[in-house]
């Protein structure tokens, strides 16, 4: 609401939800500041997916590495994967995802205000965020930009959309998770080859009314400590710098870098995320009132099996109230939260004004979680 005249003050309310007030002014430069109530609920009301064609089966990955069906499936619960092939990319999808999202949510592309695009993999250093903005055909006014934080990259773009419709002004906010972790796979490495595949998935969050407010709260943290668990560090080339007449090595220009394949330690990030992720849900719970038995559904990032079934049980969530699709894409990194919400909405397992607890974890190590209703 646009206020003339008027400065306008954010603040926190609970920790994860904000009041914005409008401080007036008058012509009467002594009369006292009258706060306002400003701020917009925010609700989900659309979501899409996409993954590329070509499917990588455990029987295939072990034709390349010494690994096998039973092996793999029995300790992830992954059995296939999808690949970028070809002409495909990581827009692509993404632009896919995003079509399906504003289809569902039946809002017209030129109604959109913002695009966050949640990825660690983009196909441009700089970004992904104008490019989608471009092959949706959306304004060129429309602001559009990156979230990179792997794994916990939705449930960061999540909060980010509902920081900007509460505390902004914005409407429609389309938010997509997509990824194309296979860049970044040593596919000799069975350890960590056997995990991952690519996909996209997008959610359109909107604004409304506050007694409408979908999203009930949220808990996030991050601990750069455990970067020695899960990284891909930029890594030099091995040719080496020239050297001057007088023998002295020269420090420009700068050797070419490189990212290097995905480096994980397989144990710490399951003990991180078993012992991390029930705590960041059940703060999350507690801010927004509810307790674990009134969600309908638990969406985690899908990264393994085991993790999800750890964490369902220290919640004591019971087993038919989980939501898992790892056994057809393996971890997809920022996609997996939206594309299980997807398949969820469209085979109509999730009903409309059910309580879903979701959380993401992964590389920084970065973790949070986000209670909302699927409107």
């Amino acid at each position: 609401m646009a206020m003339p005249n008027a400065s306008v003050l954010f603040t926190p309310l609970i920790s994860n939800k904000f009041i914005c007030y409008s401080s007036l002014q008058s012509s009467n430069h002594h009369s006292s500041p009258m706060p306002r109530f400003v701020s917009n609920g925010c609700k989900l009301v659309g979501c899409g997916s996409a993954v590329p064609k070509l499917q990588i089966s455990n029987d295939d990955l072990a034709k390349i590495v010494d690994t096998n069906d039973e092996w793999i499936s029995s300790r992830t619960g992954i059995r296939n994967r999808r690949v970028l092939s070809g002409n495909e990319n990581l827009t692509t999808l993404a632009v896919e995802a995003a079509r399906k999202a504003l289809e569902m949510a039946k809002v017209d592309p030129d109604d959109i205000d913002l695009i966050l695009m949640c990825t660690s993999t983009p196909d441009d250093l700089f970004g992904n965020g104008p490019k989608i903005q471009k092959e949706l055909g959306i304004n060129k006014s429309v602001l559009a930009y990156d979230i990179t934080a792997a794994c916990s990259g939705f449930i960061l773009g999540l909060i980010s959309a509902a920081s900007h419709i509460r505390g902004s002004g914005f409407r429609n906010v389309l938010v997509i998770g997509a990824d194309a972790i296979s860049r970044f796979v040593d596919w000799t490495d069975r350890g960590s080859c056997i995990l991952f595949g690519d996909g996209a998935g997008a959610v359109l969050v909107q604004a409304c009314n506050p007694e409408e407010d979908g999203l009930f709260s949220f808990d996030l943290h991050s601990d750069g400590d455990g970067i020695r668990h899960l990284n891909a560090t930029l890594k030099e080339s091995e040719a080496g710098n020239a050297f001057d007449p007088n023998g002295s090595l020269l420090d420009f220009p700068p050797r070419r870098s490189a990212y290097s394949c995905i480096q994980m330690n397989g144990k710490e990030v399951f003990r991180f995320a078993i012992r991390k992720v029930p705590q960041s849900i059940e703060s999350a719970l507690s801010k927004a009132g509810l307790s674990v038995s009134s969600i309908d559904w638990l969406l985690l990032h899908q990264a393994n099996e085991r993790i999800i079934d750890g964490v369902a049980n220290r919640l004591e969530v019971a087993s038919e109230k989980v939501i898992k699709n790892l056994e057809n894409y393996g971890n997809t990194s920022a996609a997996s939260i939206p594309m299980a919400l997807d398949e969820g909405v469209r085979s109509g397992k999730i009903k409309k004004g059910q309580t879903i607890a979701s959380a993401g974890f992964g590389a920084g190590l970065t973790w949070g979680s986000a209670i909302f209703r699927w409107s």
